[in-house]
């Protein structure tokens, strides 16, 4: 639906005020995160799939939890584990007797994947085959059994975990369960003021409860409007770029992508990078969008999209900081 400049002012208000009152109620059980919170609802009105990378105690699972109740939206957990069946996720066709005619008929019961939001909790903990079953899911919003393909309720959204420092017992995701994710968001540790804070409000008697202030309806609405903010010819040609410049078949990328990348990013990493500048500046406010709303989100796009080889290895080289050096590297279009 084509939008007027004074419509889409009009939402893009109606976007930051309702994404605003999202970030104030979750700012009630999480404290500082801000920039993870920024990005996962970067990612949520982007209709994109968010990985969330951090170490035990960091409130990962109490984000998604408590984004669960602001939004009013259905929600699901998955605990993942190593005995974990593709069926527990997806569904199962169980047999059912009519009563009195005794007539035997397969009726497809529903997994927990049929939800709003979905929390993968420790996905890696389960072996690939098990991880595949959320492959058809993330992409298509649907899954096919026995040949039948049922819709996922819309919106859709993945929220998934992973513990970086314990691998034992876990499988590295694959490149294409990876791929499906928007954004990979690392998780530090809180500062120390903000660690006292979580100290006097996680050990007294006192419960918050959320209110739920955006539902789903709107939800939708706003991932339209974040669609509609125009994107100029130079910022496209950014996106691409920066993509293009992470292939180390590329002949015109820079030497240290080619000599420290076994691998780089595929067009989906320009169409989330250009979908995150977007919904940077609608959530600020913003109808133009400029090269430092995607240069904020280059990270969580491209970081695991990106392969080091050995080279990378032996030089203490990381995705994070071959990026950094990526974004010194590109210049801004003139197209």
């Amino acid at each position: 639906m084509p939008y007027d400049d004074n419509e889409l002012l009009q939402d893009l208000s109606q976007l930051q005020a309702g994404f605003s009152a999202v970030k104030n109620e979750l700012s009630r059980v999480i404290v500082g995160q801000d920039d993870v919170v920024n990005r996962v609802l970067v990612a949520l009105v982007c209709g994109g799939h968010c990985l969330l990378l951090g170490v035990p105690g960091l409130a990962k699972t109490l984000l998604v939890h408590s984004l669960g109740q602001v939004l009013e939206l259905d929600f699901n957990r998955i605990q993942f584990t190593p005995d974990l069946m593709p069926s527990d996720i997806t569904g199962t066709d169980i047999l059912e007797e009519e009563p009195g005619s005794g007539r035997r008929q397969l009726r497809f019961v529903h997994g927990p994947v049929f939800t709003n939001l979905l929390l993968a909790d420790e996905i890696n903990r389960t072996p690939p085959k098990t991880q595949a079953a959320l492959l058809e899911a993330m992409q298509e919003k649907h899954v096919t059994n026995g040949g039948v393909k049922y819709v996922l309720p819309e919106p859709f959204f993945v929220l998934a975990t992973q513990n970086p420092i314990e691998q034992e017992g876990t499988y590295p995701l694959p490149e294409a369960q990876m791929d499906r994710f928007m954004f990979l968001v690392r998780l530090d540790y809180p500062t120390r003021e903000q660690e006292i804070v979580i100290l006097k409000q996680t050990t007294a008697n006192h419960r918050v409860e959320l209110n739920r202030v955006l539902d789903g309806k709107k939800l939708l609405h706003f991932q339209q409007v974040v669609r509609a903010v125009p994107v100029s010819d130079h910022v496209t040609a950014y996106c691409a770029d920066l993509a293009r410049m992470t292939r180390p078949d590329n002949p015109q990328s820079p030497a240290f992508v080619r000599d420290n990348l076994s691998f780089g990013a595929g067009p989906r990493a320009g169409q989330y990078l250009m979908l995150a500048a977007k919904a940077r500046a609608a959530l600020n406010g913003r109808i133009n969008v400029c090269c430092d709303d995607v240069r904020c989100c280059a990270r969580e796009v491209l970081r695991h999209r990106l392969a080091c080889n050995f080279h990378a290895a032996g030089e203490n080289l990381t995705p994070d900081l071959i990026i950094d050096m990526l974004l010194r590297h590109v210049p801004e279009s003139k197209d």
